[in-house]
């Protein structure tokens, strides 16, 4: 597997499809997420404030259980806290109906899971093409996507393989190829090294963090203290609130945006 460096690091999105960035992109006011088990109830966010400027790399570390996950769903607008307020770039997205979430979803935010999410029938150019798809784009700006994701992420020779024909950093590859083709200004990332060696971990980290470089705000849910460390902000939870929040200049270790050249994004 070729390096982020060595002729498919991503390129940015380009600020033809972006909204003009807010002040502040993401803040959570009071956010509540509430589940119940039998007899009891577990607050799995539990009052939980927090402010996000466009393009920061943040890490949210923590216990099993102590909320990242939940945090990053709501973030994402895959799940709806019971309470609070979560205003994403200056809009109240807790008041939006499902439909009008899902578009916000489509436009704005990519996700990267720990376990890819590919579609098992779908070669690596239509799994990358699906978000474009459901989004109603017209099929020849889809196409042309698709070719400068494909050059871009070092994947132009298993555009007809499907994901079980693919390595583990390959279908991590195609995951983030399909996360950033509608060029959105978040990225959440859900353990994105989990299922990889060290080695194809830290390839697909310096992929995100060349997006990052390039504008892209970056939140990485993760258990690895190592990768943690290498956000310039990194947020502990524990018991559905926030613990710590400490910034770290310069941690990051990411190539320049564009090192390989290529245009991942557009």
């Amino acid at each position: 597997m070729t390096g982020p460096g060595q002729g498919h690091g991503p390129a940015q999105a380009p600020a033809t499809e972006a909204a003009a960035p807010a002040a502040t992109q993401i803040d959570l006011s009071g956010i509540e997420r509430l589940f119940h088990l039998g007899d009891s109830t577990v607050h799995a966010l539990a009052g939980v404030s927090l402010r996000v400027q466009p393009g920061e790399y943040i890490s949210v570390m923590g216990p099993s259980g102590s909320g990242k996950s939940t945090l990053l769903n709501v973030l994402g607008l895959l799940d709806r806290p019971d309470a609070g307020h979560y205003l994403l770039e200056g809009r109240d997205v807790t008041t939006l109906s499902p439909d009008e979430q899902a578009r916000v979803r489509s436009r704005r935010i990519g996700f990267v899971f720990q376990s890819f999410h590919l579609v098992p029938r779908l070669t690596t150019a239509e799994n990358i093409a699906l978000p474009m798809v459901l989004a109603g784009l017209p099929a020849r700006e889809r196409q042309e996507r698709v070719q400068r994701a494909l050059q871009g992420f070092g994947l132009a020779d298993r555009a007809r393989h499907r994901p079980d024909e693919l390595s583990g950093g390959q279908r991590q590859r195609v995951a983030i190829a399909r996360a950033t083709v509608m060029q959105p200004a978040l990225l959440l990332a859900d353990e994105p090294t989990g299922n990889l060696d060290r080695a194809t971990g830290e390839e697909v980290i310096r992929l995100l963090e060349e997006l990052n470089a390039g504008g892209v705000t970056l939140v990485m849910v993760t258990h690895d203290a190592a990768l943690g460390a290498r956000a310039r902000r990194r947020i502990l939870m524990e018991d559905g609130a926030i613990r710590g929040d400490e910034t770290h200049a310069g941690a990051a270790s990411a190539s320049p945006a564009g090192a390989g050249g290529g245009d991942a994004r557009a």
